[in-house]
């Protein structure tokens, strides 16, 4: 009997432990130490980041987002519709004093779908921390199990359900154009300059999370997708309520308008 017991507890702690594992949450951002954009683009280089852009969202001058990419990022994202992920961006708020990233194991897990790359994320992780330093994971967080299968309510957009912005697609324009990053599978993701009332949104719901900006841009096989703003902003601001996002319900379809607008 003692014998049996002793079988049903373990068990019992077995699957507790894989329920507590299961429904651990994965922190969309890392808080590192501060430094100015200059310092931190100059760092990011020197522990193998390629630096495509540095860009202050709606034209704040204060707010500062470095997008990158590496090697282990851009062979992970040339797969059918996976090129959103090639890129991570720190935000530095030189009137905050405050520098934050997005954290690649919950954007790669997001972005990736089944096609999660475990090795890019860890890979990626290590170098922002040796770029950036102490690497602090933030509140903004989603359970890690459910991050290929986000939506943030019932009839709300999925990864998936991208925006077609246009067929036969050639890229985007000049003036509207940050950056370009061709990809092994023939795709290209870019870096959208919006216009400042499109970007706005950011001082409503959190100029925190400004890296949000700028938006993209995925041409693949000749036509022009992009990633719903239900979704997209819905699993940048995690912690936001309904409520709040009400305050920005006008934005998807500027978003939508801005971006149709800056496809070639």
């Amino acid at each position: 009997m003692t014998r049996m017991i002793s079988k049903f507890l373990m068990a019992l702690s077995l699957i507790v432990f894989a329920s507590a594992a299961v429904q651990a949450k994965e922190a969309a951002y890392f808080t590192a130490p501060y430094a100015d954009a200059k310092t931190v683009a100059s760092k990011l280089k020197k522990a193998g980041f390629t630096v495509l852009t540095t860009y202050s969202p709606a034209k704040k001058s204060y707010l500062k987002v470095v997008v990158v990419t590496n090697s282990a990022l851009k062979k992970a994202a040339s797969k059918p519709k996976r090129g959103f992920a090639a890129i991570q961006k720190v935000l530095i708020n030189d009137k905050a004093k405050t520098v934050l990233t997005t954290n690649p194991t919950y954007w790669l897990k997001a972005f990736l779908q089944k096609d999660y790359n475990a090795g890019a994320a860890s890979s990626t992780t290590k170098a922002l921390g040796k770029a950036l330093g102490k690497l602090t994971p933030t509140e903004d967080a989603l359970t890690g199990s459910k991050l290929s299968g986000y939506h943030f309510m019932i009839g709300m957009p999925y990864y998936q359900d991208m925006l077609e912005l246009k067929k036969g697609a050639k890229g985007v324009k000049g003036k509207k154009q940050l950056f370009a990053l061709k990809l092994a599978n023939g795709a290209t993701l870019y870096g959208v300059k919006m216009s400042k009332s499109a970007e706005g949104f950011i001082s409503t719901i959190g100029e925190d999370k400004a890296l949000v900006l700028p938006y993209t841009i995925l041409v693949e096989g000749g036509n022009a997708y992009a990633l719903h703003a239900k979704y997209y902003l819905a699993i940048s601001y995690p912690l936001l309520s309904m409520g709040q996002f009400m305050k920005i319900s006008s934005t998807p379809d500027a978003i939508e308008r801005a971006l149709k607008k800056a496809v070639q």
